[in-house]
């Protein structure tokens, strides 16, 4: 699916082949023809009088993408939703409202990426609220590659029920200023989530990265690994709270930020977080910053390797660990 601006273009669109059970067409559309359904579940996840920039895009949304898979569900192929700013003179803004609802035992691949094709400066502020019942799977990557004068400002926020799994990968490239935040909230026992980022920033980039794992219930699992690469004068930022409540016994929680600095004018700002109020718990939480290692360098260089592509072999290696747990494979050798 593609939307020009927040709007979907069926020119553009290709979404023949979908199996039984599988509903994939444009918010707008969804709310007129399945309004029980999408209005049922839109904007109860993600509440505007919490986050500012939810409010924004639910004041101004008017089109995004729905999609529901009905019980037991299986999509073999990956879906792609691809968002792209194009403008004119005068700065604009996009606030698209994307709803997922996957029913019990449900599959699904979904790549969301977001572009920029304009020299304009522009705001996206993107909403995602995604919704699985008892023993749905879901991989969700989002892959944000916007102009150099873009504003990114995304939310993906994740419901699970009981035996629920989600892995959500989060890849930032672009943009002049970038905060994504992606929440889940563990509704029922037996449910893991596995949330994995990546940022790749230089100039005067600011990418500031914010995670919530609610484990609101017993026996959950989360594991959570975010890593940025700057150079530069750019600027990062990792949040990452993890509250266990105080039912949510034998929680397994994991939490792990690394950064690599490139220059020594690149800053990082992390705050790995955990908050317990149960005692049968498993919860470790840690961050590690630093520059390439000079002996790895000099090894690299003693084989024959000149400075520069060791440097960037050793970069590529630390960006590889995130880049390659993506399963949909033309995704993972793009962002390669």
């Amino acid at each position: 699916l593609v939307f020009i601006n927040g709007h979907w273009s069926r020119e553009f669109s290709r979404l023949s082949g979908l199996p039984a059970g599988v509903t994939v067409e444009n918010l707008a559309s969804a709310l007129h023809s399945r309004n029980d359904l999408a209005a049922s579940h839109l904007s109860r996840y993600v509440r505007f009088t919490d986050h500012s920039f939810a409010a924004l895009n639910t004041a101004f949304m008017q089109d995004g993408l729905f999609i529901h898979l009905s019980d037991g569900t299986v999509m073999e192929q990956p879906l792609h939703v691809l968002f792209v700013a194009a403008g004119g003179t005068a700065p604009f803004m996009v606030s698209p409202r994307n709803l997922i609802v996957l029913g019990k035992n449900c599959r699904l691949s979904l790549a969301e990426s977001y572009v920029g094709v304009t020299d304009v400066p522009y705001l996206t502020t993107a909403v995602s609220e995604v919704v699985l019942a008892e023993g749905s799977a879901l991989e969700h990557d989002k892959l944000q590659v916007e102009s150099p004068q873009a504003f990114h400002v995304g939310l993906s926020a994740f419901h699970q029920e009981g035996g629920s799994n989600v892995t959500s990968n989060s890849i930032s490239l672009g943009g002049q200023l970038v905060r994504n935040e992606v929440t889940t909230v563990f509704a029922a026992e037996g449910s893991e989530c596995t949330l994995n980022g990546l940022s790749v920033a230089t100039g005067k980039q600011l990418v500031d990265n914010h995670t919530t794992i609610d484990h609101a219930k017993p026996r959950c699992v989360s594991h959570e690994l975010y890593k940025s690469i700057l150079d530069g004068n750019s600027h990062g930022v990792f949040n990452g709270k993890i509250y266990v409540r105080p039912d949510a016994q034998q929680t397994d929680a994991r939490q792990t930020n690394k950064t690599l600095l490139l220059s020594d004018a690149a800053v990082i700002n992390t705050k790995p977080q955990l908050e317990i109020f149960a005692d049968d718990v498993k919860c470790t939480h840690g961050a590690t910053v630093g520059q390439l290692d000079d002996e790895q360098v000099f090894y690299l260089r003693s084989r024959g390797i000149d400075l520069q592509s060791a440097r960037d072999l050793l970069t590529f290696a630390f960006a590889s660990d995130v880049a390659g747990r993506i399963h949909i494979a033309p995704l993972r050798e793009q962002l390669d």
